[in-house]
């Protein structure tokens, strides 16, 4: 039941306060991405995820990985996007990945469009004295990519065998 209520909350839990971190700070601590390498660690083995299997996944994290260095270094993606996009990687594997980097491109692509029309338009005077809402609509501030990151993997997670194995059943009141 511990195992089932860490492959339901663990990886969710820790996307969410990746989108959360960037969206007030536009950083995301590399803690995240250290807990979601941790979570991974820990729960293939428990979950009876093969050798065979957790090197596949640790391949498409490390593609992911390379890939989004790649993007940081042109300036495209912050560095704390893509760490917590290949820790997400890391998780979903290659069976899943094509999906993720899917949908985190269409929640990117959206948020993205959503901001450029937003910061045409100057912020009501009641809404000035949160900071974190300054910085977001600043012309000169990016995007928040990893809210979309953790919105494409929140799409993807249940359709992954990590959920897939849970008996939900259990969970059920009543």
């Amino acid at each position: 039941m511990i195992l089932d209520l860490a492959r339901l909350m663990l990886f969710p839990a820790l996307m969410a306060f990746a989108a959360a971190s960037d969206l007030l700070t536009m950083t995301i601590p590399n803690r995240i991405s250290l807990a979601l390498l941790a979570g991974f660690v820990i729960m293939a083995p428990l979950s009876g995820m093969g050798l065979h299997e957790m090197l596949n996944h640790a391949g498409a994290g490390a593609l992911v990985l390379v890939v989004a260095f790649g993007m940081f270094a042109m300036g495209w993606l912050g560095g704390g996007d893509a760490k917590v996009a290949a820790a997400a990687g890391l998780w979903f594997g290659f069976d899943h990945l094509l999906a993720y980097l899917v949908f985190a491109s269409l929640f990117g692509g959206a948020l993205t469009v959503l901001l450029l029309q937003i910061r045409q338009y100057p912020l009501p005077y009641p809404l000035t004295s949160q900071a974190w809402l300054m910085r977001l609509h600043d012309k000169q501030t990016g995007v928040p990519y990893g809210v979309a990151l953790a919105l494409g993997a929140l799409v993807v997670y249940p359709e992954t065998d990590w959920i897939k194995a849970i008996d939900l059943a259990r969970f059920a009141i009543g």
